[in-house]
Protein backbone atom coordinates (compact mmCIF):
# COMPACT_ATOMS: atom_id res chain seq x y z
CA UNK A 1 0.00 0.00 0.00
CA UNK A 2 1.37 3.37 -1.07
CA UNK A 3 0.06 6.50 0.67
CA UNK A 4 0.39 10.24 0.37
CA UNK A 5 -0.85 12.58 3.11
CA UNK A 6 -1.61 16.01 1.75
CA UNK A 7 -3.33 19.22 2.81
CA UNK A 8 -6.16 20.38 0.55
CA UNK A 9 -4.93 23.51 -1.24
CA UNK A 10 -8.26 24.63 -2.70
CA UNK A 11 -9.77 27.27 -0.40
CA UNK A 12 -13.25 25.87 -0.98
CA UNK A 13 -12.08 22.31 -0.32
CA UNK A 14 -13.03 19.34 -2.49
CA UNK A 15 -16.38 20.72 -3.58
CA UNK A 16 -17.92 21.03 -7.07
CA UNK A 17 -15.20 22.26 -9.46
CA UNK A 18 -12.13 21.13 -7.44
CA UNK A 19 -13.72 17.72 -6.86
CA UNK A 20 -14.41 17.41 -10.59
CA UNK A 21 -10.78 18.29 -11.41
CA UNK A 22 -9.53 15.77 -8.87
CA UNK A 23 -11.85 12.95 -10.00
CA UNK A 24 -10.86 13.44 -13.65
CA UNK A 25 -7.17 13.28 -12.68
CA UNK A 26 -7.70 10.21 -10.48
CA UNK A 27 -9.54 8.44 -13.30
CA UNK A 28 -6.85 9.41 -15.83
CA UNK A 29 -4.10 8.07 -13.55
CA UNK A 30 -4.93 4.54 -14.66
CA UNK A 31 -4.50 3.07 -11.17
CA UNK A 32 -7.14 2.45 -8.50
CA UNK A 33 -6.83 5.21 -5.88
CA UNK A 34 -8.71 5.84 -2.66
CA UNK A 35 -9.10 9.13 -0.82
CA UNK A 36 -9.99 9.66 2.83
CA UNK A 37 -9.95 12.30 5.51
CA UNK A 38 -7.03 11.67 7.86
CA UNK A 39 -9.30 9.96 10.36
CA UNK A 40 -11.95 8.60 7.98
CA UNK A 41 -12.81 5.67 5.78
CA UNK A 42 -11.33 5.58 2.28
CA UNK A 43 -13.57 6.00 -0.77
CA UNK A 44 -13.01 5.56 -4.50
CA UNK A 45 -11.14 8.64 -5.77
CA UNK A 46 -12.67 8.17 -9.24
CA UNK A 47 -16.23 8.61 -7.90
CA UNK A 48 -17.55 12.18 -7.91
CA UNK A 49 -20.27 11.37 -5.37
CA UNK A 50 -17.81 9.65 -3.04
CA UNK A 51 -15.32 12.54 -3.19
CA UNK A 52 -18.06 15.12 -2.59
CA UNK A 53 -19.36 12.99 0.28
CA UNK A 54 -16.05 13.35 2.11
CA UNK A 55 -16.73 17.02 2.71
CA UNK A 56 -12.98 17.76 2.74
CA UNK A 57 -12.36 21.43 3.50
CA UNK A 58 -9.49 23.66 2.43
CA UNK A 59 -6.54 23.22 4.78
CA UNK A 60 -7.71 19.78 5.89
CA UNK A 61 -5.43 16.74 5.59
CA UNK A 62 -6.46 13.90 3.30
CA UNK A 63 -4.88 10.54 2.55
CA UNK A 64 -4.46 9.25 -1.00
CA UNK A 65 -3.68 5.54 -1.26
CA UNK A 66 -3.31 2.73 -3.77
CA UNK A 67 -2.22 -0.91 -3.79
CA UNK A 68 -1.22 -0.84 -7.47
CA UNK A 69 2.39 -1.68 -8.29
CA UNK A 70 2.85 1.50 -10.34
CA UNK A 71 1.04 3.84 -7.93
CA UNK A 72 4.00 5.97 -6.74
CA UNK A 73 4.03 8.40 -9.68
CA UNK A 74 0.24 8.61 -9.88
CA UNK A 75 -0.07 9.44 -6.18
CA UNK A 76 2.71 12.02 -6.45
CA UNK A 77 0.84 13.74 -9.28
CA UNK A 78 -2.51 13.66 -7.46
CA UNK A 79 -0.92 14.92 -4.23
CA UNK A 80 0.60 17.87 -6.11
CA UNK A 81 -2.77 18.67 -7.69
CA UNK A 82 -4.53 18.67 -4.31
CA UNK A 83 -1.81 20.45 -2.33
CA UNK A 84 -1.39 23.27 -4.82
CA UNK A 85 -5.08 23.60 -5.68
CA UNK A 86 -4.29 23.41 -9.38
CA UNK A 87 -6.96 23.96 -12.04
CA UNK A 88 -5.68 20.99 -14.00
CA UNK A 89 -2.93 18.45 -13.73
CA UNK A 90 0.05 19.42 -15.88
CA UNK A 91 1.37 16.63 -18.09
CA UNK A 92 4.91 17.25 -16.85
CA UNK A 93 4.18 16.76 -13.15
Amino acid sequence: MVERRVTVGWAEGLHARPASIFVRAATASGVPVTIAKADGNPVNAASMLAVLGLGAQGGEEIVLASEADDAEAALDRLAKLVAEGLEELPETV
